[in-house]
């Protein structure tokens, strides 16, 4: 394990009750400047490859890429890693809808205000717009998910709804599938095509 995965280890250890002490040190020798508040590991998969795709190494750049098991954890994260706690410097990227978590974490942090990039519904949702339902489509064939994303949309409960609407909601339906497309639609985009959202939080570290 990398210095850095050491730290996000220590950090989601402490965010969960445990000793201060590993994250303190850790921070402290590698040094970590900038923690990124993500909600879970499909939005660093999405992250990571963007930054990999601009010749970034965002761990040898002192930044964390922490997934925090949730939006709803923001503000004790943003509380010991941010301006009150390790005094380190905060980004994030959410949905709309996790928004008041991000904004309330951030003030009582006492971080800069708009700190962080809000994504319209979701990353997914972001990304599937960037390409397109056709090429989206594509990527999944390319992938080996045409079978089962043939099953997915015979379901009933997909009738009705937009192409759009409808990968969407398949790129959640299996352990894991979030995470390996956040990976592959992103490396998929080109220069022009990356979701503000996304492009300005890596614009912004």
């Amino acid at each position: 394990m990398s210095d850095m995965g050491s730290f996000r280890d220590a950090a989601v250890a402490w965010a969960a009750g445990g000793p201060c002490g590993p994250a303190r040190r850790l921070a402290a020798a590698l040094p970590v400047r900038a923690v990124v508040l993500l909600e879970g590991p499909s939005d660093v998969a999405a992250v990571d490859a963007l930054a990999a795709s601009r010749g970034r190494d965002l761990a040898a750049e002192g930044v964390c890429v922490l997934p925090m098991g949730g939006a709803m954890s923001v503000g004790r994260f943003a509380g010991l890693l941010g301006p009150s706690g390790l005094g380190l410097r905060l980004t994030g990227l959410c949905d709309e809808g996790e928004r008041p978590y991000y904004t309330r974490g951030w003030e009582r942090a006492g971080a800069a205000p708009h700190g962080f990039f809000v994504c319209a519904a979701d990353l997914e949702d972001e990304l599937i717009r960037a390409l397109g339902v056709t090429r989206v489509a594509e990527l999944v064939r390319a992938e080996g998910d045409t079978r089962p994303l043939r099953t997915f949309l015979r379901q009933p409960a997909q009738q009705g709804r937009t192409s759009q609407q409808q990968l969407r909601r398949f790129l959640g339906t299996k352990k894991g599938r979030k995470i390996h497309y956040g990976r592959v639609l992103v490396e998929a985009l080109g220069p022009d095509r990356v979701p503000a959202p996304l492009d300005d939080l890596l614009a912004a570290l």
